[in-house]
């Protein structure tokens, strides 16, 4: 298991880092995201012992019992499937960052649980860049209000960038319109004042995060290159 794992990883790297090198960048400005969802905490030791440092979770109930099993300080934690309020409460504490911020009353509960705590909720806004009623995410026209009014009245709510999930396509080459598109709103988000930082832009994963990377991804999640066909 080790090797197999091990060897999608290299691969993964050295994909990234010829990605990174098409655009002009240093394979360590982005962040890779093992998706360990529906994958053991075995296999996150694993790849942790190999270097990883950040994994992905898309559902809370799955995550905690992992997160708790693993108890891991080198370890950062990423919620990147929807969130649904009544269970902020509970992943909030365990995650580093939250990556579907997408609604108001999210936003809220997010204030409220972190000033509770005394610590601040990093996120990252989910983009719908497409506009598909399957998927969730603010339209583009809505972002900037929307940050500049959680980034005024949730002072514990730490915008850190933008977030989406291109659609499906074959060809990785028919989503890089979706990329660069993201890419230019997350440079003018970050050249006005909104209260916000644009530190992460969260794009690609297995089948198209060479695209993404080419076109200004700072952190890909990637689950199947280096796990395998999931179970689930």
């Amino acid at each position: 298991m080790t090797n197999r794992l091990q060897d999608n990883l290299e691969a993964v790297r050295t994909a990234v880092q010829q990605a990174a090198a098409n655009s002009q960048r240093k394979a360590d400005a982005v962040t890779l995201i093992a998706v360990s969802k529906t994958w053991p905490a075995a296999d996150v030791q694993a790849l942790a012992k190999l270097g990883v440092r950040d994994f992905g979770e898309n559902r809370v109930q799955e995550a905690i019992p992992k997160i708790d099993s693993l108890s891991d300080p080198n370890i950062n934690w990423h919620l990147i499937g929807s969130l649904q309020t009544n269970k902020v409460r509970l992943i909030f504490p365990k995650v580093q960052l939250i990556h579907s911020l997408d609604r108001w009353s999210l936003a809220k509960e997010l204030e409220r649980c972190a000033q509770r705590l005394g610590r601040s909720a990093e996120c990252l806004v989910q983009v719908n860049i497409a506009g598909e009623t399957t998927k969730a995410g603010l339209p583009p026209s809505l972002v900037k209000e929307f940050v500049e009014t959680v980034s005024a009245d949730c002072p514990h709510v730490r915008i850190k960038g933008l977030m989406t999930i291109a659609p499906r396509a074959d060809n990785p080459e028919d989503v890089r319109v979706y990329f660069r598109e993201m890419k230019a709103l997350f440079t003018d988000l970050a050249a006005i004042e909104s209260g916000c930082t644009m530190q992460h832009l969260s794009m690609g994963m297995s089948g198209d995060f060479k695209v993404a990377i080419e076109e200004g991804a700072t952190m890909v999640r990637v689950g199947t290159a280096i796990f395998g066909r999931r179970e689930a």
